[in-house]
């Protein structure tokens, strides 16, 4: 009797191992399929997909946790541009340049300390209207900051942070 019950519980371990890798691949799958369904519901698929797979998290992530980790993207790509205007401002000579920058500088603390936080807390907490709101509100900082200049020295940058945050704003609106 015992080595039967023994016999019994071995077998059903192999047999969890055999089907184990083809349960995780059609988690994997699934969620493959799941950000690109989700990225096909946004204004930037291309930039979506390459933003959202390039995660490992998001192998696991639900929508909400699509929209968080590209929130974090922003956040991440905001604080790099945040960083190039300082050192931009450091360097300016020409008195409407500087003026552009410092404009700039505010508009991007706002989108890292106010925007993206926001977003995130609102998808976190389940209410995804402040949350599309503070993610296009960092879209429409960004295309301020290059309305800002004459000839920008940060359109690519300024077009990274929109692009990504109306990315955001889309995947967020899908949770409403």
């Amino acid at each position: 009797m015992k080595n039967n019950i023994i016999s019994f519980v071995l077998l059903q371990i192999a047999f969890s191992f055999t089907f184990l890798p083809e349960t995780h691949q059609l988690s994997s799958s699934t969620n493959l399929n799941l950000v690109e369904t989700t990225c096909k519901k946004t204004p930037f698929y291309n930039l979506c997909l390459s933003t959202l797979q390039s995660d490992p998290r998001s192998s696991k992530a639900d929508v909400a946790g699509l929209a968080h980790i590209g929130a974090d993207k922003v956040k991440a790509r905001a604080t790099a541009t945040l960083r190039q205007i300082t050192v931009l401002l450091k360097g300016a000579k020409d008195p409407k340049l500087k003026t552009a920058l410092t404009e700039c500088l505010d508009l991007y603390n706002t989108i890292i300390k106010y925007d993206i936080p926001v977003a995130i807390d609102a998808v976190v907490k389940g209410n995804p209207k402040f949350g599309v709101e503070s993610a296009a509100d960092a879209a429409n900082e960004a295309n301020d900051c290059e309305r800002r200049f004459i000839k920008s020295p940060i359109s690519g940058s300024n077009k990274a942070v929109h692009d990504l945050s109306s990315m955001v704003a889309s995947i967020v609106q899908l949770l409403l």
